[in-house]
């Protein structure tokens, strides 16, 4: 389960980078709201939530949730137990709702240039969160 986890996550940072560059960019160039902007929207949202499955299942069975619940004591003293069991994950949640939030406001809009506005906000904000709480040490 880590490591799928783990290779998902490129994939998601991947999609997500490119959805909020391409709302991005639809806001800036005042583009007309496509149904190829709206699936880049949806297919973000399809594959980060499918990473906050395997996330949340990676992390009941990980070492970091049996830590937690025996001596949480001494994992709030430590970085970076602290950053596996409660940080990462907490944020992560998070960073999805914000992605979900982004999703469903935009299906409010009715301005392209709103919709775009709404994944640019919503998407940036998930991403930047994401990024914020990605254990670099153990990526590299």
């Amino acid at each position: 389960m880590k490591e799928i986890h783990s290779y998902w996550a490129y994939l998601v940072l991947a999609i997500l980078i490119f959805a909020v560059v391409n709302a991005i960019i639809g806001l800036t160039q005042k583009k007309q709201f496509t149904d190829k902007d709206l699936r880049i929207g949806l297919f973000a949202l399809i594959v980060s939530h499918i990473q906050l499955l395997i996330g949340v299942v990676w992390y009941f069975m990980s070492p970091w949730f049996n830590l937690l619940t025996s001596d949480a004591a001494s994992v709030m003293k430590d970085k970076t137990l602290r950053l596996y069991a409660v940080e990462h994950p907490t944020t992560m949640l998070i960073a999805i709702v914000f992605i979900t939030i982004g999703w469903s406001k935009h299906k409010k809009k009715t301005a392209d240039n709103a919709k775009f506005k709404t994944f640019a906000v919503f998407y940036g904000i998930g991403l930047l969160l994401i990024l914020s709480r990605i254990p670099w040490s153990a990526w590299f």
